[in-house]
């Protein structure tokens, strides 16, 4: 028998069947509509999807702000802010440490430390007299509200927020202390959930608020200042109009530059001083 005249068996294609269904929807149905062929048949409907996406356009607009600040940026200016014994110094010395990693025994004026690459952050601690919160709020670019949680908001904390309403509003963010003075779980979180509302409904709706928990050796828990320097480290400021209208200068470094004989001969005598700093 002679094998190349022997007839093979054909191929029969299945027409039915999971393989057929899916060869079906890879080559794509004949009679299938080409979506990109078919516009609008109502000329309302095509006028109608126009205005909305013009509009959705024009609400992403906004006016373009100005950044006047110089090409070495100033540090970011950190405020701490709040009323006596709630504190202010601890926060300082804590976040310091953390950033710098030394130890800060006396606080004098502003303490600049590096937060990053390209950031530096200098820290001022607010007295709580209305003249330093009025000079904070002109220059400050973050203030940290600090907050006792065991007595609520204090009146030193209201007026420095009326203040920033009225100096351009910078950015604020609320810290509230004295939380391991609630012994139960229940009135700890009822406290926090009424302070939460009552500093939303002074700043905005969904403002930060950051727990300080406990003290340990006279300082904060590592994590809770971990959690809140990176934070800080890594917030985007705006530049504000208010600013670039009413420039300040912070002064970081003063000396006295008078001769040493002048001062012998006449210590009332006129003296020659140098101010250092940034202008806001």
């Amino acid at each position: 028998m002679d094998v190349e005249a022997s007839s093979h068996k054909k191929h029969n294609i299945s027409t039915s069947g999971r393989k057929a269904e899916k060869k079906k929807k890879k080559q794509g149905d004949g009679n299938g509509r080409n979506q990109k062929a078919f516009a609008f048949t109502s000329v309302k409907k095509a006028e109608k999807r126009f205005r909305h996406k013009q509009e959705l356009l024009e609400k992403k607009k906004h006016i373009p702000v100005v950044d006047r600040s110089a090409v070495e940026p100033p540090p970011f200016v950190v405020a701490v802010v709040g009323p006596a014994k709630v504190g202010k110094s601890t926060l300082v010395k804590s976040l310091v440490k953390h950033m710098s990693k030394e130890t800060l025994n006396n606080i004098k004026g502003p303490v600049t430390v590096v937060s990053g690459k390209k950031r530096r952050v200098t820290f001022i601690e607010s007295n709580c007299d209305i003249n330093s919160m009025i000079d904070i709020s002109k220059v400050c670019d973050l203030a940290l509200l600090l907050v006792d949680a065991s007595f609520g908001f204090e009146m030193e904390t209201f007026e420095f927020l009326n203040i920033c309403q009225a100096h351009g509003f910078p950015r604020i963010m609320g810290v509230l202390t004295h939380l391991d003075v609630f012994k139960s779980k229940e009135k700890l979180k009822k406290a926090k959930k009424t302070l939460k509302h009552r500093f939303w409904s002074e700043v905005y709706q969904g403002a930060k608020l950051f727990y300080l928990s406990a003290l340990v050796k006279g300082e904060y828990l590592k994590n809770d200042v971990k959690n809140l320097s990176r934070f800080i480290s890594v917030m985007k400021f705006r530049p504000l109009q208010w600013k670039s209208m009413h420039p300040y200068l912070l002064a970081d470094r003063i000396e006295d530059l008078t001769s040493q004989e002048l001062i012998r001969v006449n210590p009332k005598c006129d003296r020659t001083v140098t101010l250092y700093g940034y202008t806001r």
